[in-house]
């Protein structure tokens, strides 16, 4: 009989996960949320720009942690629930520092400008409500399940859960690398055509890779004890995102007619890193 509450790890052993307490904790990691995303709608509102919602994003997914791993103690393997903590803080904390970095000034971004329309402030805010902040909430809340869950299995870790951290350094490297790079290239006042050197000749976007690959490294971490693989939904999730919606698909329109653009699309592949095909 299936049971959510025990199952075989990848050591053969049976294990229980700790079901009630989990369910006690998932409204503590909804107003962690909450609250980042209330005081981040302030700080949009007197800024009179939301993009800031960018930098907040990775951050939601280490106040989960946090909580989580708070939450979990005495009921989750100890070195699982260190890893996955570890492993959402250095990433979050990374890409929000970035982001920080990119959203330095006093423009709105012209996604958020397109997004929100221009009827006045208290009209933009109420759109930013609705058509970022919720969303982005709700996001965050299914896609951190991986941590949440994760926080609470009892196995140890195994093989899958070293699969998961190669996994998780891959994107890593990819992401910060890609940053580094364009970072680099736009700072360049003699650059000139399009970056196609370093991570950006094997993948257009890197950095979106990058972050696909860490969540997917962050779920084999957590799916290495039972019920960890239920939370296959938050790296699908984040990886059909990031490829088919907020990713990839705004970059390429905006690239798209750029002098160089359509012969560095020909040669290299869109998502996932391949080399490149001869000129």
């Amino acid at each position: 009989m299936f049971d959510i509450q025990t199952h075989l790890n990848d050591h053969g052993v049976v294990t229980p996960f700790p079901l009630a307490e989990f369910l006690s904790t998932l409204p503590l990691t909804l107003l962690g949320i909450v609250l980042l995303l209330g005081v981040t709608f302030a700080i949009g509102v007197r800024q009179r720009r939301h993009a800031v919602i960018d930098a907040a994003w990775p951050l939601g997914f280490v106040v989960v942690a946090v909580i989580s791993f708070v939450a979990s103690a005495g009921h989750g393997d100890d070195a699982r629930r260190w890893l996955l903590l570890a492993l959402t803080t250095i990433w979050g904390v990374r890409l929000s520092l970035h982001l920080m970095w990119r959203l330095r000034g006093g423009e709105e971004d012209p996604r958020y400008t397109k997004l929100l329309g221009t009827k006045g402030p208290e009209n933009r805010n109420r759109e930013a409500i609705r058509k970022a902040y919720l969303p982005q909430g709700a996001v965050m809340f299914i896609v951190s399940l991986v941590q949440q869950v994760g926080m609470f299995a009892a196995g140890p870790l195994g093989w899958l859960a070293w699969v998961g951290i190669a996994v998780w350094v891959i994107g890593m490297f990819f992401e910060v690398v890609g940053d580094l790079q364009l970072a680099r290239f736009k700072a360049d006042p003699d650059r000139s055509g399009i970056l196609d050197t370093g991570v950006w000749a094997w993948t257009r976007h890197p950095n979106y890779f990058g972050d696909s690959a860490v969540w997917w490294g962050l779920f084999l971490v957590t799916a290495s004890s039972w019920p960890g693989v239920l939370t296959v939904l938050s790296p699908l999730l984040m990886t059909l995102a990031l490829r088919f919606v907020t990713g990839v698909p705004p970059v390429e329109r905006a690239m798209a007619g750029r002098p160089g653009y359509e012969e560095y699309a020909e040669r290299t592949s869109v998502f996932f890193p391949l080399p490149p095909r001869r000129r």
